[in-house]
């Protein structure tokens, strides 16, 4: 894997040892629901996923890409489905083997760049579920076409975005709850005005992000030769951030339609 993303994967190990909100595995009540086959879990940061959305899993090959963190991969697991769990932190996966080993569950476990799905053949899977993830990658066209290709006709790729927009204002002051425009877009750390600040992160701790652009995050779903077919908004979890801007994360549908390769 690139430096960057090693960087990413060592930043989530970090979090997992602080005990991230989205690292931190379920609840007895989400495990409980999940084996009734009502699942209660997060597609973007906070709203639940909709349940048509996800549907009755029970028998099919669910791959959660960039899911670790002992979250959405045990419940998927609990309502019936064969889930394989990708990511490239260590530590988020051995979030999900805790629960594996608690709950009695069969899940596949792999390490790996979300940006190279190379090792699954064509039409594996019947759901792609992917929260919140794209931001840590440099390029995501070249991603969707690998999901477009290892799902089934006829099946669902559920994704999360960060709208772009975020990245221009600076995320300390906005932890403070004041908006300042800092950056322009699209935006890379990796392209931060100083270089101090990128060799900062790369020694320490914090992850490398990138907006991307509206093209590439939507239009390179369907470029991909999904049909969108929903979409709803979530929060940033910054109270100033969300006060101004109501669609600071998108969920999205996206639907591979059957005679597609």
């Amino acid at each position: 894997m690139e430096e960057y993303v090693e960087q990413n994967a060592k930043a989530w190990d970090h979090l997992v040892e602080k005990g991230n909100i989205w690292t931190d595995g379920v609840t007895d009540k989400q495990i409980e629901a999940a084996r009734s086959g009502e699942l209660d879990m997060v597609l973007s940061p906070f709203k639940r996923v909709k349940a048509e959305w996800v549907g009755d899993v029970r028998g099919k090959k669910v791959l959660a890409l960039a899911c670790g963190g002992g979250q959405q991969g045990p419940l998927l697991a609990l309502a019936g489905a064969e889930v394989t769990v990708f990511d490239a932190s260590e530590k988020q996966l051995a979030q999900d083997r805790r629960y594996a080993e608690k709950l009695n569950l069969d899940m596949k476990l792999i390490r790996g760049d979300m940006r190279d799905l190379s090792m699954f053949d064509d039409e594996s899977f019947d759901l792609v579920y992917n929260p919140t993830s794209t931001c840590y990658i440099d390029e995501v066209r070249g991603m969707y076409q690998h999901v477009h290709r290892i799902l089934k006709a006829g099946s669902y790729f559920l994704t999360s975005i960060t709208n772009p927009v975020l990245y221009l204002f600076d995320e300390q002051k906005a932890l403070k709850n004041k908006l300042k425009i800092k950056y322009t877009i699209p935006f890379s750390t990796l392209k931060s005005p100083k270089r101090s600040e990128v060799e900062r992160i790369m020694k320490g701790n914090d992850t490398i992000e990138f907006s991307h652009t509206l093209d590439d995050l939507l239009g390179g779903i369907t470029d991909s030769g999904f049909f969108i077919q929903d979409i709803y908004s979530d929060g940033s979890g910054f109270y100033m951030m969300d006060s101004f801007i109501h669609d600071c994360h998108l969920a999205v549908r996206a639907y591979k339609a059957k005679g597609s390769l």
